[in-house]
Formats: structure tokens, sequence, C-alpha cells
């Protein structure tokens, strides 16, 4: 009984050659019922054939390597992926119509293609995955495939283990973002020159007597043949906090033309914009979990952000508001806070007032959520926003952030030459 259970489930896996066996079976019979010979002829031929495929066909799997080289694991939105593959043969039997095939979760990911390899011969290709959404996918394992040219038998191996892929959502570029400075010396766009020792250098001058050693500027004065010192500016330390909301109900719109993607773009943005003026980040949202990435700078730092917002799914059901006032304890006075949501609940723009009152500099970026496609006006809430005194951007889907998120620029160059 177990023989019969092995049989049928070997038929089912190789319906084929089971009907070739078959049909040799109904040959022989009918020849010894004939007596015609070509019957005989027939079952020994389709007898013989099919073994011989068998053994071909497990020697093609069992002597072909693959190698896969992955050049990055991870990479921006819009750049592309790309790696090598190398198929060779360690026999001396050629090999035909060998599927490779390359698995993954990446969208637009074709690396499947069918060869055939000489007496111990090779064959190697690149590929090129453009990356069109962000995210954590995975790549491989390779799946090698033989099979003989009727499709008798099929038999396939795994090469290499399955690679993570992380791609870091795209961050334009904003080269005059403004957001109102927290209350310490030095601290906005412009700097201004000190006395002390700082990491910022400005520039150098002439030595003056009283001035310390450690301020001489050795290369500079080797190539004037003077003492030079260095200047230094006050270096701004104030924290800069970017909280994003992925409150699943106020989200509107769908994939790159929804307010997930606008608002981990901004985000993004932001981070990237203070990173490379040397601010202190920290980025906060809740989407499945708390996620908390606690203010650092550099590029290192920045990296980590932007892993936080390619995992970011708009899954959550804490409203902003409530995030705001839970972990309000992390603001402070010497705090800048830049709150980015699509949330036409006046909730969220009362908890940045109250945060406000405390002395943390608040900031807004309001996606207009109609403009996606759905949601509720934000007129009612950028009223709020306005009242009280809250520097508010709005985005609309259609908006160039690059451009849009530069108009505070104005107001910011307009601070700084008042004081």
């Amino acid at each position: 009984m177990r023989a019969l259970r092995r049989m049928a489930g070997w038929a089912r896996r190789n319906p084929n050659a089971a009907g070739a066996l078959a049909l040799a079976v109904f040959c022989f019979v009918a020849g010894f019922a004939t007596g015609f010979w070509l019957l005989f002829r027939l079952a020994y031929v389709l007898a013989m054939v099919v073994p011989v495929f068998f053994f071909w066909t497990r020697s093609m799997i069992r002597t072909v390597e693959v190698d896969v080289l992955r050049r990055t694991q991870h990479v921006s939105q819009g750049q592309p992926l790309t790696g090598r593959v190398i198929v060779r043969s360690t026999s001396r039997i050629p090999k035909i119509w060998l599927e490779v095939e390359d698995l993954s979760t990446l969208p637009g990911h074709q690396a499947r293609r069918v060869v055939t390899l000489g007496s111990r011969g090779m064959e190697a290709w690149n590929y090129e995955t453009p990356t069109v959404r962000r995210g954590l996918y995975t790549l491989g394992p390779i799946t090698v495939t033989a099979t003989d040219p009727f499709g008798f038998f099929r038999f396939s191996r795994t090469f290499g283990v399955e690679t993570p892929i992380l791609v870091y959502p795209n961050a334009p570029e904003l080269p005059n973002f403004y957001i109102p400075p927290a209350n310490l010396p030095g601290d906005g766009r412009f700097r201004r020159r000190t006395q002390n020792v700082t990491p910022n250098v400005a520039g150098l001058r002439p030595y003056a007597p009283g001035d310390s050693y450690n301020r001489i500027h050795w290369p500079a004065t080797a190539r004037t043949g003077d003492l030079m010192v260095k200047l230094f500016e006050l270096d701004p330390a104030s924290d800069i906090w970017v909280v994003l909301d992925l409150q699943r109900e106020v989200q509107a719109g769908e994939g790159d033309e929804g307010t997930e993607e606008a608002g981990v773009r901004i985000c993004a943005s932001i981070a990237r914009y203070f990173i490379q003026a040397n601010r202190s980040v920290g980025f906060l949202s809740f989407g499945d979990d708390l996620c908390t990435n606690e203010p650092d700078r550099g590029m290192n730092h920045y990296t980590r952000i932007l892993e936080s917002l390619a995992l970011a799914k708009a899954v959550g059901d804490v409203p902003v508001g409530s995030l705001l006032l839970e972990e309000s304890r992390r603001f402070g006075r010497h705090t800048t806070l830049v709150v980015v949501t699509p949330s036409a609940d006046d909730a969220w723009a009362l908890a940045l007032m109250s945060l406000a009152a405390r002395g943390v500099k608040v900031a807004a970026v309001l996606l207009e959520a109609e403009t996606f496609g759905g949601g509720q006006g934000a007129l009612d809430v950028y009223g709020t926003l306005a009242a009280g005194g809250v520097f508010t951007y709005t985005v609309k889907r259609t908006d160039d952030l690059t451009q849009v998120l530069a108009l505070g620029g104005v107001a910011g160059a307009s601070e700084g030459v008042s004081r």
C-alpha cells in the first residue's frame, strides 16, 4: 500500500514521465496481443529513454555552481540596485535549458533567464533593478531548475541565502528651509563670532597679543610667514525633533501619491537639512510601535533616521496630539519641534501651542489631505495654528517640496536681519 502511494506521488510530480512509461507498457502489451514488431520497439525505446533522461537531468543540476555578487544592501529610492550572477558547469556533459531565477520581493526585479552551458561552460550577466518604493525587501536565494527536452523531469537547487535589501526614502534637498530657532546663543540661520573655542571655524586673522597658542593655525602660518589664528563661531547646540504622524485614520491617497509617502519624504529632507548643518536631530513616530531616535549629529545618525523612515507605515492608532503630550518630557526650552501631519484635528495644534507656552519652539508641516484624494479640509486647523503663532508650511499633492519648503526662508532671513 505504501509503495502504491509512493508511485502515485511520483506520477503526480512527473506526469510526462509517468505517461511515457504507461505508453511503453501499453505498447508492450499490445505488441504481445497483435505480434506487431513496431510496438515492441516503441516500448523498448520509451523504457530506455525515460531512465536516461532521468539521470541526465539529475546530473545537470548536480554539477552546476552559482555565484551572485550583491554590490550593496542599502540604496536610496530611485537609485538602481545592481548585481552580477555567474553560472558555471563543472561537468563535461552539456547542460541545456537551465532556468535561473533570482527570487526577490523587490517590485520590478527581473533576474530570470534560461541558459545553455557547454562542457565546463560559464554564463554571467549583470542585473539592474530600479527601486521605486522604500521599504525592506529580500533578494535571493538563486534557484536553478534543470529539465529534459520532453519535460519528463524537473530538478531544482537553491544557491546562496536570502539577503535583506533596505531602500531608503527619497530626501529632496531643501536649500532654504527655516523653522524658528530655540533660545540658545548662536542658534538659527546666522551664527555669531565668539572668543571661545568651538568646533566651527569661521576664518583666520593675524595673531594678536594674548591669543592662546592652541588657536594658531600652523599651515596658514607656514604659508604666510606670519602667525595666523583661527576665528570661531558659536555652536548651535539646540535639539531639532521631527515628529511624523502615522495614524492610519488621518491618511489620504495611496502609494507615492499618498500622505504617508509625502510625510516620509518631508521628514527625510528636514533631517538631511539639519544634519548637514551639523545640528542635533531626533525623530519620533508611532506606527505599529513607538519609534524614537534620540537627537544626535553626523551622517551615521542620519542613516539611522533613514532606516526608521524606510520602515515607517501608517498603521498606528495613536493621534499625533496624544503622542506629543505623552512624549512632552523630551521637549525642553532648548528644543525646536517640527510636526509633519495630514490631520485636520485641532487637538494636535492645541498640543503644539501648549508646548510653545512652555518655551519650546514649534513648527508644523501640514499636508492638505483633500488634495491627496481624501480627508477633511485643512483650513480650520491652519487657522488654529495661525492664531497660536505656530510657524506652518502647507503642502499639496502637486507641490514641489524643494520650493514649497523654502518659502519660510524669507521669514528666516528677515528675522536674522532684524536681530
